[in-house]
């Protein structure tokens, strides 16, 4: 088991030494009226999200009258960074989870509340919330062994052929990125903006929801919101994105 674990280390190390030195944001991508909407905090349509996100804050969402902010009363600094971490191994839960998953293990847990679906508003709200805390922050890697064995599955899915269309996340986001496809140009794949107002769907969105549009989109199988696949694949794109500064909520085309 060392063996293996010190083996992962050395491919993920790889991986992140590649991220450090070219990852660019989808931002880099983007045209400068895109670019204007993230960065403008009246125009942003992503911002709305904070205002429901602070509202959800300091709310019971559970069966007493405890809210998020019990605990965390400065979120500005609780928060700060949080987001740029995951996913991140859990102890309390036994494994890696995403930030949308301690989230709703906080809210069932320690507020006896009913977790949130992935893609509602709320839970897109809360994340966003936190996500502003760490906004200009450097994305990170969990070196914890079960986090860098789920990156490295999840860098198999990336690079795996899947669909009717037979194309792998690699296939656009590593071997033709920064070329034209439609009109748009090809980001890499980078996830440190997430949640995003996206204006193809004129709606918000997490990271997985994207994932689930790609895999649609090459006529595949998606995998279920919150599935060991997913969690991986985030795991993965955190490792090879590490050092890019967190955007959320950030606007992409």
């Amino acid at each position: 088991m060392r063996a293996l674990v010190l083996a992962l280390h050395v491919t993920l190390i790889g991986a992140a030494a590649f991220a450090q030195s070219a990852a660019l944001s989808g931002y880099e991508f983007m045209e400068p009226s895109t670019r204007e909407l993230q960065d403008d905090n009246f125009l942003n349509p992503g911002i709305f999200l904070l205002d429901e996100g602070s509202a959800l804050w300091s709310r019971p969402l559970g069966a007493g009258s405890e809210t998020c902010q019990s605990c965390h009363t400065d979120i500005a600094a609780d928060m700060a960074g949080v987001a740029a971490r995951y996913p991140a191994y859990d102890a309390d839960l036994g494994r890696v989870v995403s930030l949308e998953m301690k989230i709703n293990a906080e809210i069932a847990g320690r507020l006896r509340g009913k977790p949130l679906e992935y893609e509602s508003d709320d839970l897109l709200a809360l994340t966003a919330l936190i996500g502003y805390q760490s906004r200009g922050m450097p994305m990170e890697i969990d070196s914890h062994p079960e986090a860098v064995y789920l990156a490295e599955k999840g860098k198999e899915i990336f690079q795996t052929r899947r669909g009717q269309l037979n194309l792998s996340c690699q296939n656009c986001h590593e071997q033709h990125w920064g070329e034209k496809l439609r009109g748009d140009t090809i980001s890499q794949g980078q996830i440190n903006a997430f949640p995003i107002y996206r204006l193809t769907w004129t709606d918000v969105g997490s990271r997985q929801r994207m994932f689930v549009w790609c895999m649609e989109s090459i006529r595949s199988e998606p995998y279920e919101y919150g599935s060991d696949e997913f969690i991986a694949l985030e795991a993965y794109l955190a490792v090879r994105g590490q050092g890019l500064l967190i955007e959320a909520p950030g606007v992409r085309r």
